[in-house]
């Protein structure tokens, strides 16, 4: 008779863990379980190859003028690719997911802050695309905007509970379905006037409103949460170098495209107030040409679309969520999914700028912390400790300065000044409690 007792992570042949895969929630993914680089592409470049990516081009291209986007836009996605970058390779050699990375560095107990945190963003993330998804059909096709939005929920939901390979379907489909209607977008729009005009465009009106500082915050703030809980998709790379080359394949690649697919659009039309969440976007422009198929071709993109993206951060939400409560990743995803497409009713997409601009400012300096962990005290164990004190000083810290950067010095960036100082309080703060422990110790 086995005395081996079933633990959370443990598939039994009832389990959808049997039929589907293990997520290892609870444990580090094994080698023997490690995707293709393949697979790991079209996960993290389905994540930011969105239309929400290309409004958010527009938005900077409106507040900023266009070189100056342009500017804003690929200075933000290097930083993006090597935070995240490091971030993900960090994960790939442990394998193990983001909450089981902060148990090591907030402690066994702490971790839930952080990792209840993020988890909790990424839904309102699910739930403002969602939103966004059902507002855009409802308000082009004329139908009713709590009925689309659930019918987006659902599928997303459905894509999630799959799990990590749901991911890679929903990426095959959408990262070539975007950039092939995207170049499309591009270069009719791009037809009705000159390179130089676009390339001179002043911004909304001919005012140019958003600093670099800000312009660089929209862009880290766009995927900044899930960039932090990378964890979740990159402990399954087989390598390094594949974690990267995925990264790689999001930021700066699929996430400057969506950006520039916007900002491209907004330039060469060059419309008076326009306003990216309605019908100046891709999806809108393409509506707006009144050819049959292709109107039917963009309701089908938007679902799928932003299916990629509502799955992903779904799937960071219940991976987080499992961890803390014990539970799993796809129980978690139906649980939070129907409770994201409630929220999605109530419009709360609407709030997407203020949204980024918390982000910009709460989420850096957890990353950096745990930056500051991996590469320099190489600290990659589990915590011996319920609670640590430090990095929630240090988190603090950082906060608090983007808080004082966001009222004070708006010229600035509230991501990086908050992350960088978060990262250097937590090194300085560290480093001195060693050097009084050694004191003590040698006393």
């Amino acid at each position: 008779m086995s005395t081996h007792s079933k633990g959370p992570g443990d598939p039994s042949p009832l389990d959808a863990d049997h039929v589907l895969g293990e997520e290892y929630e609870h444990a580090p993914v094994p080698l023997s379980a490690r995707h293709s680089l393949f697979s790991m592409v079209t996960v993290w470049a389905g994540f930011p190859a969105i239309i929400t990516g290309s409004m958010t081009g527009s938005i900077l291209v409106l507040g900023m003028g266009f070189s100056r986007a342009l500017a804003a836009m690929v200075i933000g996605n290097l930083i993006m690719f090597a935070y995240v970058g490091a971030l993900g390779l960090s994960a790939t050699r442990s394998g193990r997911n983001f909450a089981l990375i902060a148990s090591g560095v907030f402690g066994t107990k702490g971790y839930a802050l952080a990792s209840g945190l993020l988890s909790t963003l990424l839904l309102g993330w699910f739930a403002v695309q969602t939103g966004i998804t059902g507002a855009l059909i409802a308000s082009t096709y004329e139908m009713n905007y709590v009925a689309m939005t659930i019918v987006a929920g659902l599928l997303y939901i459905a894509i999630t509970f799959i799990g990590v390979r749901g991911l890679h379907l929903i990426g095959l489909v959408s990262v070539p379905l975007f950039f092939v209607l995207g170049l499309f977008v591009v270069v009719h729009s791009a037809s009705t006037t000159t390179f130089d005009a676009i390339w001179n465009y002043a911004g909304n009106n001919g005012v140019a409103t958003m600093s670099m500082g800000v312009g660089l915050t929209v862009v880290i703030a766009l995927f900044i949460d899930a960039g932090t809980v990378t964890a979740d998709f990159n402990r399954w790379a087989r390598t390094g170098t594949h974690s990267l080359i995925a990264t790689f394949s999001a930021f700066p690649v699929s996430n400057l495209v969506a950006m520039l697919v916007g900002g491209i659009l907004t330039a060469a039309l060059a419309v008076p107030d326009a306003n990216p969440f309605g019908a100046d976007n891709m999806f809108g422009y393409m509506n707006t040409l009144q050819i049959g198929w292709l109107s039917a071709l963009a309701f089908l993109f938007l679902y799928i679309n932003l299916g990629s993206v509502c799955s992903h951060c779904l799937y960071n939400a219940a991976t987080g969520w499992s961890r803390i409560l014990g539970s799993k990743m796809r129980l978690l995803a139906v649980v939070l999914g129907i409770l994201g497409i409630v929220i999605a009713a109530g419009n709360v997409w609407a709030f997407f700028i203020q949204w980024l601009s918390l982000l910009g400012i709460v989420v850096p300096p957890i990353g950096m912390i745990l930056l500051v962990e991996a590469y320099i005290f190489k600290s990659g164990g589990m915590a011996d400790r319920e609670w640590r004190s430090t990095p929630f000083i240090s988190w603090a810290i950082g906060a608090a300065v983007g808080f004082l950067v966001e009222f004070y010095a708006p010229q600035l960036s509230t991501a990086i000044s908050a992350g960088i100082v978060a990262g250097i309080a937590h090194f300085a703060l560290s480093s001195l409690k060693d050097r009084r422990r050694a004191v003590d110790a040698s006393v």
